[in-house]
């Protein structure tokens, strides 16, 4: 199995973590791993297929908003809260406090 690739702190550019944060289930899961942070993959999995939620995980992954660690089948999942703060000051926390404050279009 290969190892998910995560870009280095100094290669995150605010488009794409912009773009990967625009997304409501994307917004969603970040949100849940804000509250649980560092859970298994399956413990975020809201009501839709899994190739959908891989995809989506996929794309945060890629933008550098989350870090996924494979230890044998289980995947954790946890967000670069350190390496976005470095590289973009209060972002994150920002449009987290901001979502939590609007009500949810995809819970579940």
């Amino acid at each position: 199995m290969r190892r998910p690739h995560h870009p280095p702190t100094s290669e995150l550019k605010l488009v794409n973590v912009l773009h990967a944060l625009s997304d409501p289930l994307r917004l969603c899961l970040v949100k849940r791993l804000a509250r649980h942070s560092g859970g298994p993959c399956c413990e975020l999995q809201p009501s839709v297929a899994k190739s959908t939620l891989s995809h989506h995980l996929r794309v945060l992954r890629e933008a550098g908003v989350i870090r996924v660690q494979v230890d044998g089948t289980v995947h954790r999942t946890c967000l670069r809260r350190d390496d976005l703060h470095e590289r973009f000051p209060g972002l994150l926390d920002s449009i987290i406090q901001a979502a939590e404050a609007e009500p949810a279009e995809v819970e579940s």
